[in-house]
């Protein structure tokens, strides 16, 4: 316990060192909430690839390649990647030159403020308050493997020890710790998966002993089951918030580009390794272990305290870095979209910086509630992905290449898709078997059954989305308050 100790505090020190620096280094809300849009390559690449290879990367993708094998790098990692890769190369230097703060600000500029609120609120409290609950009870998981903490206990301490650092140094202070941290981080899995690689027996005898399905790309489950659940997770990363801010802060156009590129190829290096320990796992973790409790396993009974306390700070520092990141994505929504535009369009600096703190404490405050009370918050974590998505990934395409998309078509939507994501669940199985019936004397059995595999109520949703986008945009007109443009060749110039 004394390595763990001497790890944390020297983890902690430096965190919080860097934390009341810039609390008296950043002077506005600007500063604040998005970096004076004025970050370099290196931070940018360090920020992308610590927000990226979070908690997920040590708990949640370890136990996946234990559960299902390689196979779950091509379901989640390899499409998350894929699509920010398509954000970074075709978008990064449109959205950079608009210098905005959010997503929701693309919305709100290019619809006027009022549509702005729904993707804001989407935003900050069905995606960034129960991610937020997600690192805080990670955390709470790392000081009672590390010290035997009740787990209330550690929730309290976990959010305490987040909102500190994050009221104090803002985006600035996270995007620099998390340069940092991707570091700590990397190091970890790395130590990890070199310790999994000798427990296991080495690469020959993981090879002969695990069974096939395990070690190739779509696994026991197919490549149509692969294929479903990438296209159900992969676009979310075209509208997630947290690159979008990075590309936002960089210094210039070619900065936020070329550093996303970079982060990229290193990010979906760093994420074979935890898929791959989770196999390796197999040879050497008792069969009937919970795969979320692999890390924790190889961390405190197998490995050195001395080693293991540098995996521990690893985790610790993807958990930090995520929870920073989502507390100020919350923040951004409620301050710049909600309160600068709605409330207060002429707040002076003093209230900017005022609100831009105060909802840190609301965003985390919430998210402290939700760790407490929600018990299945992966699955909650999982919806708030789905519905993101579905609701604003083609009306933000729309917005970078259709002049035609109105303030109806955008917002009915997002309304509608959202409505028939939540909904679809309970009527899926009776709408399946009822096409199966019907067409059961038209379509071979193998054709029937890709088709109804495209019932996942995501892509439902993306469907109900493009059809009613389309189709209301074609039967109204452009309201007033719009400012109709194509962004991804035309500018709004609104602080260009």
């Amino acid at each position: 316990m004394a390595w763990y100790i001497g790890y944390f505090f020297v983890y902690f020190g430096i965190v919080f060192g860097f934390g009341i620096y810039y609390y008296f280094k950043v002077k506005d809300s600007d500063d604040y909430l998005i970096a004076g849009w004025n970050m370099g390559f290196w931070p940018i690449v360090g920020t992308i690839i610590s927000t990226f290879c979070g908690a997920a990367v040590f708990i949640g993708w370890v136990g996946m390649g234990f559960s299902v094998g390689m196979s779950g790098f091509f379901e989640f990692a390899l499409p998350a990647y894929f699509f920010t890769l398509i954000l970074v190369v075709f978008f990064a230097k449109q959205l950079r030159r608009q210098k905005l703060y959010t997503l929701a600000d693309l919305f709100s500029e290019r619809f006027g403020g009022k549509l702005g609120i729904f993707p804001s609120v989407l935003s900050a409290f069905i995606y960034a308050v129960p991610t937020l609950a997600l690192q805080i009870v990670g955390m709470s998981t790392v000081f009672n493997i590390a010290f035997n903490m009740e787990p209330q206990t550690g929730i309290l301490v976990a959010f305490a020890l987040i909102l500190g650092f994050t009221i104090l140094g803002g985006l600035p202070a996270t995007i620099i710790t998390d340069a940092l941290q991707s570091i700590v981080l990397t190091l970890g899995i790395v130590v990890l998966f070199i310790a999994s690689l000798n427990y296991s027996g080495g690469i020959g005898e993981v090879l002969e002993n695990t069974p096939a399905h395990y070690l190739t790309p779509f696994g026991e489950q197919g490549g149509l089951a692969v294929l479903i659940f990438a296209l159900s997770v992969g676009p979310f990363y075209l509208i997630w918030q947290s690159t979008w801010q990075r590309i936002f802060a960089a210094r210039t156009e070619e900065v936020a580009k070329k550093a996303g590129l970079t982060a990229i190829a290193i990010g979906t290096a760093i994420s074979i390794l935890p898929y791959a320990i989770g196999v390796m796992a197999r040879q050497y973790v008792p069969s009937d272990i919970d795969p979320d409790l692999i890390f924790s396993y190889v961390t405190v009974e197998l490995l050195p305290p001395f080693i293991g306390g540098l995996v521990l700070v690893g985790l610790l520092s993807a958990l930090m870095t995520g929870a920073n990141s989502f507390i100020l994505q919350g923040s951004s929504n409620l301050t710049q979209d909600l309160y600068a535009r709605m409330i207060n369009p002429d707040a002076d600096n003093r209230k900017m910086m005022f609100v831009s703190r105060l909802t840190v404490v609301i965003i985390s405050v919430l998210g402290l509630i939700i760790a407490f009370q929600v018990q299945d918050i992966v699955t909650l974590y999982q919806w708030a992905l789905r519905l993101s998505a579905v609701t604003l990934v083609l009306p933000f395409l729309a917005i970078m290449f259709w002049k035609g998309v109105t303030t109806a078509g955008a917002l009915s939507s997002m309304v509608i898709a959202g409505a028939v994501t939540i909904i679809w669940p309970y009527f899926k199985e009776e709408i399946i078997a009822w096409f199966s019936n019907m067409t059961a004397d038209m379509l071979a059995a193998g054709t029937i059954e890709v088709i109804t595999a495209f019932f996942d109520e995501t892509i439902v949703g993306f469907l109900t989305s493009f059809i009613v986008l389309i189709v209301v945009s074609l039967l109204t007109k452009h309201s007033k308050a719009e400012n109709v443009k194509a962004v991804y060749k035309e500018d709004f110039n609104t602080r260009t």
